[in-house]
């Protein structure tokens, strides 16, 4: 048997995800069945197999893969030299990708994630090892606050965890209601980030 090539792998594992993405999107995690999956791929059950072993490491994919791409985006915010603009720029660029339909449907799928991982121990250890970028944007605040940057008053760990609110609270609303207006929270949630750096006194 031919040896596959690296490019092969990663595009039939694409297939697979992509394929489990949209049967998770119709019905579910537990609705979902790994031959509902093998089906909507158009692949066999050996080659499903052959990938991930179970419909559990699929789903454990698929919760890693988003959490790479968010890691991505907040280590690109976290070289820049202005904390303000950085922090900004990563908020735009997360507003820009949760305006993609496809992103839309994958985050629905996100929050099936979220609700298992509350039962499911094993894929809470995925869910929380994508929370890990939280210190590095808590010391990055924190270090913007020393520099002056922020406001002395700044509470650092708090702040990045109601921006973080912001964005998942926005995920949320938007899965309930897609008709909800993306720009308009998007704004709002940009200026509520603006407010905050700009408190002077304790409150």
């Amino acid at each position: 048997m031919p040896k596959l090539s690296d490019e092969h792998r990663d595009r039939r594992r694409r297939q697979i995800l992509d394929a489990a993405m949209a049967c998770f999107d119709r019905h579910g995690l537990h609705a979902t069945t790994t031959d509902e999956i093998v089906a909507e791929a158009g692949l066999s059950a050996g080659a499903i197999y052959r990938y991930f072993d179970s419909k559990d490491a699929i789903i454990e994919a698929v919760a890693a893969e988003r959490h790479a791409r968010e890691r991505s985006l907040l280590a690109d915010a976290l070289v820049g030299n202005d904390p303000r603009a950085s922090l900004r720029s990563f908020l735009e660029r997360y507003f820009d990708w949760l305006a993609d339909p496809d992103e839309q449907r994958r985050r629905r799928v996100n929050v099936y994630v979220w609700a298992e991982s509350l039962h499911n121990a094993r894929l809470a250890r995925v869910v929380a090892a994508g929370l890990a970028s939280l210190d590095p944007s808590v010391e990055a605040a924190r270090a913007a606050v020393r520099a002056g940057a922020f406001p002395p008053v700044l509470d650092a760990e708090p702040f990045v965890r109601v921006v973080l609110a912001l964005l998942q609270g926005f995920v949320l609303q938007q899965c309930w209601d897609p008709t909800v207006d993306l720009q308009r929270y998007r704004a709002t949630a940009l200026a509520t980030v603006d407010a905050l750096l700009s408190v002077t006194t304790e409150a």
